[in-house]
């Protein structure tokens, strides 16, 4: 039985997963028929635990055991802006662990990001398994090209909880341009604009005969989709406020009721000018009278709400752009990745900024995945060659004395990269070093985001000044960072993988795998071709009233390639042709949703709301003039030596990663 290796797109709001096998594409579909998968976790009072539109559905009843937008909180500490975000808005309990590392408390257990994570990636593994009809190892992992190494670190991790070899963390935007441009011939300058459920990326790609090379990235790891749901909720729990004087942001079930409200509120207007929503008895009154919403969101008023973020992502645009050196002029094409750009407002502004008619013939929900499916098949050597050049977001800095940082590798810098910088100790006859590793933009260590700090010892003694250590960053095709400290006299050297201090370590990883986490996921089976759609357990979501869409044809043409920006803009191009179909089980047609009793949530609109597929919770800065060491007090320069470290064996305080 031949390897296969598949590609997963791990979202914030939705996964996908997909296998690239005899020159096709295939996207799997879940056992409901549904191309993606929410990353939504349930556990429950037994233990068990759900992944999916199933446990979506819990959102509502139990959402204090319920887990969604995990994907936001990976990789960061307790005390970040984010994390206190969102500690504020979400129902589940986030809680502090070791070295303030975020931990997710469910009834007695405590769990760690990558567990949760790896729920999900064992879903989706455990689906493909499904399809394909054998045991699958191997996958390209996506991430968002922003991603900082502790997030990808912990996505690796999270996949090897899954029981997954990462062939490769693959950026989200490449894998995009990938299904977008592999085996077609193009030569083409590209912009990706990838709006998820939590995260915003842009990158700018040169493709040319199946050689993919970033230009530049740019991106904003906590702005997507969710934040658009956040504006919609605010909108009518004030509404609520104001006229019952009850605030339902005190509620969890009447909170999480307005969060399903407000994303299928957005659904429907990706299709509709309005969106009429009711939430019959989100509310009882002292007296014991219920309360219910009803409320009619327009496009215009959902557009107003939201435009300062369409803002910041055009900013990040900007600042993409600027470091590529070009202007939107100089582009060949635009591709849009992520459910939220289906909505009406973002192709819009898209269209303005980039003074082009985006590409509508790649599907938002499923080119990722493809991409790294097509790049994980590569890889085996089973789909062809696709030469992929990437860059790193951010700069790489090493902390020196006075609270200072000084860059090693400057962002968009082409992975993978080796660079040396060498240091002169900070002390007479000092004994050991504490080398302290940074990602970002600012020259001052307290606003960049520590990655990691090793103690490097044993170098020869020496006078202040007189003793030189090189510091050697390497960063891998996964995004990686490994660090080497070496005596340039002795040759005495100390080397580590930079890691979270915050994240899982080795026996950590190791004691949840022997605890089989993993394997209490209880995944939906795909249905034999003869058995009872009866059978199949349905997936209750809120009800929807709604009248029926227009039927939409799908692509059947493989679209020409993107010409200048110079023309007006364009008619959608015809789309790609695909593949007949490779014989697959029988899928059951999809359970019709039972109503959820008394909790409906009810949106009105002039389309089939199925149709939607918008995904839920998913100026520049410019680069700070030189560091002059020679201005610094305590830094010497000594020929080539750069900036002193601090005392030896000095531990990080507080305030330096807070």
């Amino acid at each position: 039985m031949a390897q296969i290796a598949i590609g997963i797109d791990l979202g914030t709001s939705n996964s996908c997963v997909a296998v690239s096998r005899h020159a096709r594409v295939d996207v799997l579909p879940n056992a409901f028929g549904e191309s993606t998968t929410a990353s939504v976790v349930n556990i429950a009072a037994d233990g068990s635990i759900t992944v999916g539109n199933a446990a979506k559905a819990n959102i509502i009843h139990d959402p204090k055991h319920t887990i969604s937008s995990a994907k936001r909180l990976i990789g960061r500490y307790f005390f970040s802006e984010e994390v206190k975000k969102a500690r504020a808005i979400c129902s589940y309990d986030i809680v502090e662990g070791d070295n303030h590392s975020v931990r997710i408390k469910v009834r007695e257990e405590v769990f760690s990001l990558p567990e949760i994570s790896a729920m999900v990636l064992r879903e989706m593994k455990s689906i493909a398994e499904a399809r394909l009809g054998q045991p699958v190892s191997k996958a390209v992992v996506t991430v968002p090209a922003f991603f900082n190494d502790n997030q990808r670190q912990a996505t690796k991790d999270a996949a090897r909880i899954a029981g997954l070899e990462v062939l490769r963390i693959l950026n989200e935007p490449t894998a995009a341009a990938l299904a977008y441009g592999f085996g077609r011939g193009l030569n083409q300058r590209v912009a990706v604009y990838d709006l998820g459920g939590g995260t915003f990326d842009i990158s700018i790609l040169e493709i040319g005969d199946d050689v993919f090379e970033v230009l530049a990235t740019s991106g904003d790891t906590f702005l997507g989709g969710d934040d658009f749901d956040d504006r919609v909720i605010d909108l009518l729990a004030d509404h609520f406020l104001s006229k019952h004087k009850i605030n339902l942001r005190q509620d969890r079930f009447a909170l999480e009721k307005l969060k399903v409200a407000a994303e299928e509120a957005k659904k429907a207007l990706s299709l509709e000018p309005s969106a009429e929503i009711r939430i019959p008895d989100v509310a009882t009154t002292p007296s014991g009278e219920t309360l219910s919403i009803e409320y009619t969101l327009t496009e215009r008023e959902f557009n107003a709400l939201v435009a300062d973020l369409m803002q910041r992502t055009f900013k990040v645009c900007d600042e993409a752009l600027q470091q590529a050196g070009m202007v939107a002029r100089d582009l060949d094409g635009v591709i849009l990745v992520g459910g939220p750009t289906r909505l009406g407002i973002v192709r819009t502004g898209v269209r303005e900024y980039f003074q082009m008619e985006p590409r509508t013939d790649v599907d938002p929900d499923e080119v990722v995945a493809m991409g790294a499916a097509i790049h994980a098949a590569s890889l085996l050597d089973q789909g062809g060659e696709a030469f992929l050049l990437d860059v790193t977001p951010l700069s790489l800095q090493i902390g020196v004395a006075g609270g200072l940082t000084e860059p090693v590798i400057e962002r968009n810098t082409p992975v993978p990269i080796e660079q040396t910088r060498t240091f002169t100790t900070f002390n007479d006859y000092q004994e050991s070093v504490s080398i302290r590793v940074y990602q970002g933009e600012s020259r001052e260590s307290s606003e960049n985001e520590m990655l990691g700090h090793f103690e490097f010892g044993g170098f020869r003694k020496g006078r202040r000044g007189e003793v030189e250590i090189d510091v050697t960053f390497e960063i891998n095709t996964d995004g990686i960072v490994n660090v080497t400290a070496r005596d340039r006299a002795t040759g005495e050297a100390a080397s580590t993988r930079i890691t979270l201090s915050s994240g899982l370590s080795e026996s950590e990883i190791s004691s949840i795998m022997d605890r089989g986490v993993a394997d209490r996921v209880a995944t939906a089976k795909v249905p034999d071709p003869g058995e009872s759609q009866d059978e199949l357990i349905p997936v209750p979501q809120p009800t929807t009233t709604q009248r029926p869409a227009p039927a939409r044809e799908k692509p059947q043409t493989r679209p020409a390639a993107p010409t200048s920006q110079a023309q007006a803009p364009r008619p959608a191009p015809a789309p790609p042709a695909r593949p007949a179909p490779a014989p697959q089980p029988a899928r059951a047609a999809k359970p019709v949703p039972e109503p959820l009793a008394e909790d409906n949530v009810e949106i009105i609109t002039a389309v089939e709301l199925g149709d939607a597929g918008i995904a839920s919770p998913g100026e520049g800065k410019e680069l700070t003039d030189e560091l002059d060491l020679d201005d610094i007090e305590g830094l010497e320069r000594d020929g080539q030596s750069e900036p002193l470290f601090d005392e030896p064996g000095t531990d990080l305080a507080d305030d330096e990663v807070s």
